[in-house]
């Protein structure tokens, strides 16, 4: 439509115009240089993304769409190269007169501004009313689509253009806005409009009609509503072509005022919770090309009306609680049918001709369903691009691996296939046959196959077929990810990995490899995920790995590799799990530059010294939003607009189990250094961690006290300290900890009453016991009166208490001696009394000889009366 950058030779830039561009530049953040070549060197019109008109000269568009490089081992898109900042959208609008395209799709703009007293014809105007100030804009296409970041709180500026064609704010958060229908409204020459993924809420169920006459793609897919469909949506201008309402959380039944939208030719309405039955009278469009219910929780058979739509090039009804037969009488008349999806959560049974040939070609195909075998038909299918099986059993024999040959995408997951892969050769981009019952070796890959996820299946045999064979070309293979996991592989590693340097992700984890981790590995420079976890690996982790700087997740637990901790991994790294192996030596400081860490496990190994003082220094372990670093690996569908999401996990102890941490890995944060020979004192550094979630220090050898700073603390939900030797009293600032829901300070030598606070008395004796001095609920040891005051006065203040009943109870004995001998020297020096002393000795030795001789007789008497 435009010639971007691209002028006449005879124009010139209007200097109006040129002015209002560099303007614009002042408040944009462009970190890479995308507007280098706007400089007043330079005729605007060949600068880069601006559009001028080849007759007057005149700037009538900007085109600066960022580009991004998929798939990406992360959240989203790296989007450093990208333009950010604000859009100041006012200055544009008035100064670039004759501006009618722009188009910022897919950077990392922040807001954007919208001046109204800018515009030198509105006057003081919130929403503007005037005739002059809303035709002050000629701009008819506005794209400001997949600016993730772009936070918009109000869309009363839209009215100012009142000649927008198209307005596509997809992904812009517009969460704040309440009134954005009424406002969208007001553009009465709208033709376009998408607004998926803005975190809308409300659809104004009580407005009957919306002013929409020229309407003709509507997309409010990936939104919040919680509704049934609005009356507005069917009294739709008849000019309405395709409606997308997917992923949203609409209910009800499917209304047949749908019916009113005759010319529409594509509804799209997956990922909602639409139930009852699919409606028959949905045969009754005449130009319906796209239909797709998928993802919801419609119930009964499919209706053969659907196959009266003549038309039709999608029919998706997959994942719903379907039941009944489907035959050729359901597709007998869709002859332009490209895309088919059946497949149910309930029974759904295929009864298809054996001989029955389809009118049609497919391009995708799902299925789901509960025959023994796959329909006889696909074998006619020569165009398949996307095949995806689920949940169903059936054999494939060399044919049907021959049929998947030329298919670029390939999900068969949860079936059970009797199925040898000892002689297949794997062609396409992307295959995943996860979880199928799959045996024998493993088969080749081809060049073109850029995802391969063979896990949890029954195949064995080595690696160095798949990976070391003749016919892998060095520098010539496209290998991206590799998942071989939960298999039964044996022999060792291999020493070929300088053959696939394009790997981003391994995962051979749960297998029965053996020998040592190879060097070669260090050939891997793009590798983020490294999986060789519950192997028999062993020998030290070479040190060619350093080569892996984009190392995110590096899991080797449960080998019986040997050395010291590998300080040299990428300090980008996220996870980092070594436990159960034979690592020795001490902690290195070099450790705490990793500052991206979430995940440090290390636990169950001979590691031995101090916990290194530094630890602090983990900046996403200082602050509680590590959610941004999710480890998920983004694939495109070349399919569908759509992509496959593939996430990392880990096998975490925490809060005294076992858990499996998947999708929701990238919120754990966790230090278990637990069972090692870790001595000294806990550093109170370590307790700036705030946004900490589990820490596990049990079985080692630490002592003294724990710091007081633990109750800086305020997202811990997991705490072991168990079986150490630490003393003193528990700090009072642990009862101030309230996420904290596991604790166990077991076998140590603390003291004192347990802190009081509903907190740490909410948990049970098995947390306490083994520290033989401590008392108070829960424990049934009590505290005697005061002596907790007293001990906690020992033990913090300067001793002065201590030092005076020392003193005072020395004295006493000392005064008590002195007294007796001075007694005993007075008696034994002075004759008289010395005389007096022991005639009264003697008196009383006879009176107690007399006293002893009459008791024995009254004794003797009483025994004789006793025998009589």
């Amino acid at each position: 439509m435009f010639n971007t950058g691209l002028c006449n030779f005879d124009t010139r830039c209007n200097q109006q115009d040129m002015n209002a561009l560099l303007n614009f530049k002042q408040g944009v953040t462009d970190l890479s240089g995308v507007l280098s070549s706007w400089t007043t060197q330079l005729d605007c019109c060949h600068w880069k993304g601006v559009i001028c008109s080849n007759i007057t000269s005149r700037v009538i568009g900007i085109s600066l769409p960022c580009s991004t490089t998929l798939p990406s081992y992360s959240d989203e898109e790296d989007k450093s190269h990208c333009l950010t900042g604000s859009i100041h959208l006012s200055l544009l609008l008035v100064e670039l007169e004759f501006l009618d395209y722009l188009n910022f799709t897919n950077n990392d703009f922040l807001a954007l501004q919208f001046d109204y007293q800018h515009n030198h014809n509105c006057h003081n105007l919130s929403i503007p009313t005037s005739r002059q100030c809303v035709n002050s804009s000629t701009l008819r296409h506005l794209d400001l689509s997949f600016n993730r970041n772009l936070v918009i709180n109000n869309l009363k500026w839209l009215p100012y253009i009142s000649t927008l064609e198209y307005l596509n704010l997809c992904t812009v958060d517009l969460s704040e806005e309440t009134n954005w229908l009424q406002l969208v409204t007001k553009l009465s020459s709208l033709s376009v409009l998408a607004m998926c993924d803005c975190q809308l809420k409300d659809l104004s169920l009580s407005l009957q009609y919306a002013n929409f006459t020229g309407l003709q793609d509507l997309d409010l897919s990936f939104n919040e509503f919680k509704s049934e469909l609005p009356k507005w949506l069917f009294n739709l201008s008849s000019t309405i072509r395709s409606l997308y309402l997917s992923n949203n959380s609409l209910m009800g039944h499917l209304p047949k005022d749908l019916l009113n939208l005759q010319e529409l030719e594509d509804l799209v309405m997956t990922g909602n919770n639409f139930d009852g039955p699919i409606p028959d009278w949905l045969g009754h469009f005449k130009h319906l090309k796209t239909i797709d219910l998928s993802f919801n929780m419609f119930s009964g058979s499919i209706p053969t009306n659907l196959g009266n739509l003549s038309t039709l090039i999608t029919l998706g009804v997959g994942f719903n609680t379907l039941t009944g037969v489907v035959s050729e009488r359901n597709l007998a008349k869709l002859s332009k049918l490209k895309s088919l999806h059946i497949s149910s959560y309930s029974t759904l049974i295929f009864d298809f001709d054996s001989d029955w040939i389809p009118p049609f070609q497919l391009e995708e195909l799902t299925l789901k369903f509960s025959n023994p075998d796959l329909p006889a038909w696909l074998y006619t299918q020569r165009s398949i691009e996307g095949l995806f099986i689920f949940e169903s059993s059936f054999e494939a024999p060399h044919k049907f691996w021959n049929l998947v040959s030329s298919v670029i995408e390939l999900v068969l997951q949860d079936n059970s296939i009797v199925a040898n892969m000892s002689n297949v050769l794997l062609n396409s981009t992307l295959i995943v046959l996860e979880s199928n019952g799959l045996k024998g070796c493993l088969p080749q890959l081809s060049q073109q196959v850029k995802i391969v996820m063979l896990s949890n299946n029954s195949l064995s045999g080595e690696l160095s077929p798949l990976l070391c064979g003749h016919n892998v070309s060095n520098g010539k293979n496209n290998l991206l990810y590799l998942d071989l996991s939960f298999n039964n592989i044996s022999g060792g590693l291999t020493n070929c990995w300088k053959n696939w340097k394009s790997l981003v992700a391994i995962h051979l984890g749960s297998n029965n490899l053996s020998g040592k981790i190879p060097s070669s590995l260090g050939f891997l420079s793009n590798l983020t995920s490294l999986y060789l976890h519950e192997n028999n690996l062993h020998g030290e982790i070479p040190l060619s790995l350093r080569n892996c700087h984009s190392l995110l997740t590096f899991n080797v637990r449960n080998n019986q590799l040997s050395g010291n901790i590998p300080d040299w991994i990428s300090h980008g790294v996220l996870a980092l799990q070594l436990r159960s192996n034979h690592f020795t030596g001490k902690i290195s400081p070099q450790i705490c530059e990793m500052s991206s860490l979430i995940v440090l496990d290390i636990s169950q190994n001979t590691i031995s010294g101090h916990i290194p003082n530094c630890l602090g220094n983990i900046k996403t372990l200082l602050f509680n939003n590590v959610s941004r670093n999710k480890l998920s690996f983004k694939f495109p569908l070349s399919s569908s607009n759509s992509y496959l999401f593939f996430e990392d996990s880990l096998e975490l102890v925490t809060k005294g189990q076992v858990l499996q941490y998947e999708k929701n890995l990238h919120f754990m944060t966790l230090i278990d250094m637990s069972s090692n020979n870790l001595s000294g004192r806990i550093p109170p550094q370590m307790f700036s961690l705030i946004g900490l979630h589990s820490l596990n220090l049990s079985n080692n050898k630490l002592e003294g006290e724990i710091p007081n700073e633990i109750g800086n603390m305020k997202n811990l939900e997991s705490l072991d300290f168990s079986t150490n030797q630490l003393g003193g009293v528990i700090p009072d600032s642990l009862s101030r900890l309230s996420f904290l829901g596991y604790l166990n300070l077991s076998f140590n030598n603390l003291t004192g009453k347990i802190p009081s606070g509903t907190q740490l008395q909410g948990f049970s004796v098995l947390s306490y016991m083994g520290n033989h001095d401590l008392c108070g609920p829960p424990l049934t040891k009590s505290c005697f009166p005061d002596d907790e005051h007293k001990k906690r006065e020992l033990v913090h203040e300067d001793g002065n208490q201590f030092k005076f009943w020392t003193w005072f109870y020395i004295g006493l004995e000392s005064g008590f001696v002195t007294g007796f001998l001075g007694v005993c020297c007075t008696i034994f020096l002075n004759r008289k009394l010395r005389h007096a002393f022991f005639k009264f000795l003697y008196d009383l030795k006879d009176r107690i000889h007399i006293m002893v001789m009459t008791n024995i007789n009254r004794l003797h008497n009483y025994t004789g009366i006793f025998h009589s």
